[in-house]
């Protein structure tokens, strides 16, 4: 068996580093079962050290010169060579509890893929608030959040990948498709909860209120539009970090 971890990375150099670190830390749940593991960067136009950071971590490099994190995600997966894709976002740090858990899933041979909660690496009210109510629609609706999804690499590719035309809630549109292949096939998904991925809270304190008001509110009101626009997703694509 080999695990391909996959990490789009637009801009990263701050963070990316530990997050190789507990990457490599926690790739031992894999090893440690005889499976192979190899760690994929997509540098996605990143103009700070992103490339450089990854490559002192000892991970391949691959580069996406459209800044798109589907199309980040579908660049470095191109390049994968494993039996299972894992998609590990840039700014967060998984455990190895984490990958022990996503390695006995893929052992069952029930799973076709999955995600896991997520917890805020600082508390806040309106931080935790959010995760909180995300994580309880991800476990109902198996919908796998965009920092940490698993899934056969066949399955993917079957499927075509990540949605090219969202530039947000493309993990919502994958985790609905991958839904209905794991149907048709006479498996299922699965949303891990003991072990929580720790991520990056950065974007709570890095906009305003009225910002993330402004983003929500569109949407509500214009939610394909929104998403199919890089200019609409600022919180994802202004370069804040």
């Amino acid at each position: 068996m080999k695990i391909s971890i996959v990490i789009p990375a637009f801009n990263e150099e701050k963070l990316l580093a530990s997050t190789l670190h507990a990457i490599h830390a926690s790739g031992a749940a894999f090893t440690a079962l005889g499976w192979t593991v190899e760690i994929i960067v997509c540098d996605n136009n990143s103009t700070d050290a992103t490339a450089s950071v990854a490559r002192a971590s000892g991970a391949r490099v691959v580069f996406e010169p459209v800044n798109q994190i589907a199309r980040a995600r579908n660049t470095g997966a191109a390049a994968a060579t494993g039996d299972w894709l894992l998609f590990v976002d840039a700014d967060s740090r998984p455990t190895p509890k984490l990958f022990a858990d996503v390695a006995h899933e893929i052992q069952t041979g029930r799973y076709l893929a999955g995600g896991c909660t997520v917890q805020m690496d600082q508390r806040s009210f309106f931080g935790d608030t959010g995760v909180r109510i995300w994580n309880l629609i991800s476990r109902i609706t198996r919908w796998c959040a965009g920092s940490f999804i698993f899934c056969e690499a066949a399955a993917f590719r079957k499927i075509g990948g990540f949605n090219l035309a969202l530039f947000a809630s493309e993990e919502i549109d994958l985790s609905k498709r991958l839904k209905k292949l794991a149907r048709q096939e006479g498996k299922k998904m699965v949303i891990l909860h003991r072990h929580p991925l720790l991520t990056s809270a950065r974007k709570v304190s890095l906009y305003t209120g009225r910002e993330y008001l402004r983003f929500f509110s569109r949407i509500i009101l214009h939610p394909r539009k929104t998403v199919s626009t890089r200019e609409s997703c600022e919180v994802w694509y202004d370069g804040r970090r």
